[in-house]
């Protein structure tokens, strides 16, 4: 599937960086552009690859360009006053070679966090493509804020995107390692398991058994705001390169390819999702299965597919293959679109409310009016 790739913020510029270098070191092709927007001049300067005239700076008439603070609703103020600048960057990009829109944020923060859901509502209004999200979650020691703009955030964007694929910093929190080895990490793994499940769609040579085409991947997202989780996991195999380069064939028995397959399609959906949830609360689910063409077991993809389907217990359940010659690992990728419950949702919903009451009391005590907090639930950006 070929995607316009909008980054908004600091996190979502460094994500979109990690998926044009993935897609630049595998010699894929399934980003047609990429379009970066901040309201900090040094984040936009600090990327690498997405191109300098495709970086957008907002905001700089109010907070000249030193970024919004935390402040997502200043973040939302600045994208929706220069949403033009924004429009003109993206109405640059070859829409006809596009086959959706990705916008690119972490929900914490303040530029990504409110900017990204005004984005996807003009690029909604405008485009006949779907308009997906890819929003990053704080982990839990992060700060009240950053999980009250999150919680916000996620109630607008689900409101103005097709679909929006979460990734949860809390699940996936290293013990001992820095802050900034944690997002590199992070942006590699996001850029991996993105870039596998975009390039299945383009796969030409070798052919795939089963291809999975940008429907599937849209179909399985979904257009009705819903929420979607990635799983990815891998096993390497017994190959050595040649004298020449790249790897041998191995020769194996058809029960060892079919066994392989098969166990790795359960490690990524039950063991390493970006958004942990049960199978049963999921309405739509796609596997794909990547690794050398002598290793992808036609059994083994269809009955990785069939478990998956039993595990969801939802017939919507679609499966290919991504074959590559030059590596040494089979890997497995499970798309699961329409995520009807989590804890973790539930978690950062409460935790927010909680947080939102605390910022309403403490504008009571300062005998400011706290009118706009809603102390039944919680408020969106707009």
């Amino acid at each position: 599937m070929r995607v316009a790739v909008v980054a908004v913020g600091q996190a979502g510029g460094k994500i979109t960086d990690a998926l044009l270098r993935y897609e630049r070191d595998s010699r894929e092709d399934f980003v047609v552009d990429a379009v970066a927007v901040n309201t900090a001049r040094a984040d936009l300067f600090g990327l690498t690859d997405v191109p300098a005239e495709n970086r957008v700076l907002i905001g700089a008439d109010r907070v000249k360009g030193h970024g919004a603070g935390a402040d997502n609703e200043l973040g939302a103020e600045l994208a929706a006053d220069d949403i033009g600048e924004v429009r003109e960057a993206v109405d640059a990009v070859p829409t006809s070679d596009v086959d959706a829109f990705l916008v690119v944020a972490a929900l914490g923060g303040g530029t990504g966090s409110g900017g990204a859901p005004v984005i996807c509502r003009e690029l909604r209004r405008i485009y006949e493509e779907p308009v997906f999200a890819l929003g990053v979650l704080p982990a839990r020691d992060e700060g009240g804020i950053y999980t009250l703009n999150a919680a916000r955030s996620l109630k607008t964007v689900t409101d103005h995107a097709d679909a929006t694929l979460l990734y949860d910093n809390a699940a996936h929190r290293e013990t001992g390692e820095s802050l900034a080895g944690g997002y590199d990490r992070v942006n590699e793994a996001i850029a991996r398991r993105l870039g596998v499940l975009l390039s299945a769609g383009e796969a030409t040579d070798p052919t795939p058994e089963k291809v999975v085409d940008a429907s599937e991947i849209i179909n399985t997202l979904g257009r009705s705001g819903g929420i979607a989780s990635l799983g990815y996991a891998s096993a390497p195999l017994n190959r050595k390169r040649g004298m020449f380069g790249g790897f041998k064939a191995v020769s194996e028995d058809a029960l060892t390819t079919t066994t392989r397959v098969t166990a790795t399609v359960r490690r990524a959906a039950l063991g390493n999702l970006t958004l942990p949830c049960e199978l049963r609360d999921v309405e739509r689910a796609l596997v794909v299965v990547s690794g050398p063409p002598e290793t992808l077991s036609r059994k083994g993809v269809e009955e990785g597919r069939a478990w998956l389907e039993e595990a969801t217990g939802t017939p919507e359940v679609r499966g290919g293959d991504y074959p590559l010659r030059d590596t040494d690992h089979l890997a497995a990728l499970v798309l699961l679109g329409g995520v009807t419950q989590t804890p973790r949702l539930r978690e950062l919903r409460a935790a927010a409310v909680e947080a939102q009451r605390n910022v309403a009391a403490i504008a009571e005590r300062a005998d400011l009016s706290a009118g706009i907090w809603d102390a039944e639930g919680l408020d969106p950006l707009f």
